[in-house]
């Protein structure tokens, strides 16, 4: 585990927005969590892989997170926010960056609680993912090259406008919110020695270290395409450094810029963390399609390719892979099945 830090903070979002809370969830906060997504959200599947214990010789589950009704976790998050909002930003409503499964997150908790949504996307955003948030009701606005470009201009319309700028990790609530899949876990699954996580902002595998991790004291593995490497460098090196490059198949895990809240707790609790390559991660996409009939995201594809980089580890081990999310489009779908 990385030493810790003490990270240099560079002008953000909290700056603009002391509403901000960056103070790290803990396992109590996601218990507290549970309460509005049962509510909101149907529990996922937790299901044996038949293909995948075979080739691991191990015992392999997949968390069905695909199965939501915006088929990511994200919006265990969203519900959790937005079920808590401020008076004061019901009527601006919420505002948010994303390349589709943040965005259709918020979306759903706007529609949920009847408050207006404005997603800022890239310029080349998921159009699935886009049409899928104007569905649910949000008003999508497109600005940048990537997913940094689009966060920049949601700043600054919620500041301009009022919106409450929701953070696609810096924020407690949304942290515990994506955590109660692990409680899910550890419920079904008491016993788990591994589970494997895919990086982006890092909420998802934070809220594992808090569950699976904390609960089930599981070696929880973080995976993030070699090809957008911020995070991993961040949890390495102990920086808040942008990346140099940031173009991956994945754009689930597509961070160019370490998120401050999410690195402080993924430091303290993750214990490994896997670069892996692009090849790898379309290759297990079209794997999971083939041998398990699954329409997986590049992001849910990247843990597959890292625990295939910790093959001899996880013989005989109980082995836990989230599918992240489904929401891949047909062109990517198409470009990992010619390969």
């Amino acid at each position: 585990m990385p030493s810790q830090y003490d990270p240099v903070e560079s002008p953000d979002e909290t700056t603009l927005f002391p509403y901000h809370d960056r103070t790290p969830p803990k396992t109590a906060d996601v218990y507290r969590a549970r309460r509005v997504v049962r509510r909101t959200l149907p529990r996922t599947p937790l299901v044996r892989s038949e293909p995948l214990s075979a080739e691991f010789d191990a015992d392999v589950y997949l968390k069905r997170e695909d199965t939501l009704p915006t088929g990511a976790f994200k919006v265990r998050g969203g519900v959790t926010l937005a079920a808590d909002l401020d008076d004061a930003f019901r009527d601006p409503g919420l505002i948010a960056a994303s390349t589709g499964n943040h965005g259709q997150s918020v979306a759903y908790a706007g529609r949920t609680f009847d408050v207006p949504v404005t997603v800022a996307v890239p310029r080349d955003a998921n159009p699935s993912k886009v049409t899928a948030m104007e569905r649910l009701g949000a008003d999508v606005v497109h600005h940048g090259d990537d997913f940094d470009d689009a966060r920049e201009h949601a700043e600054e319309l919620a500041a301009a406008e009022g919106y409450r700028y929701v953070h696609s990790a810096n924020e407690p609530k949304l942290v515990a919110g994506v955590g109660t899949a692990g409680l899910e876990i550890v419920e079904d699954l008491p016993e788990v020695d591994y589970l494997f996580s895919p990086v982006g902002g890092g909420s998802s595998a934070a809220g594992y270290c808090l569950t699976v991790g904390e609960l089930a004291d599981a070696t929880v593995v973080g995976a993030q395409s070699e090809a957008a490497p911020a995070m991993y460098r961040a949890w390495d090196e102990g920086h808040l450094d942008p990346a140099d490059e940031m173009g991956t198949f994945a754009e689930g895990i597509a961070t160019r810029v370490p998120f401050a809240m999410t690195i402080d707790l993924l430091r303290d609790r993750l214990d490994d963390f896997c670069l892996v390559s692009e090849d790898a991660i379309r290759t297990a996409v079209r794997d999971l399609l083939i041998e398990e009939s699954l329409v997986a995201e590049g992001a849910a594809a990247a843990s597959v390719a890292a625990m295939r980089g910790m093959r001899d580890e996880l013989s005989g081990k109980t082995v836990v892979l989230p599918i992240s999310g489904r929401n891949l489009d047909t062109e990517k779908h198409r470009t990992a099945l010619g390969e």
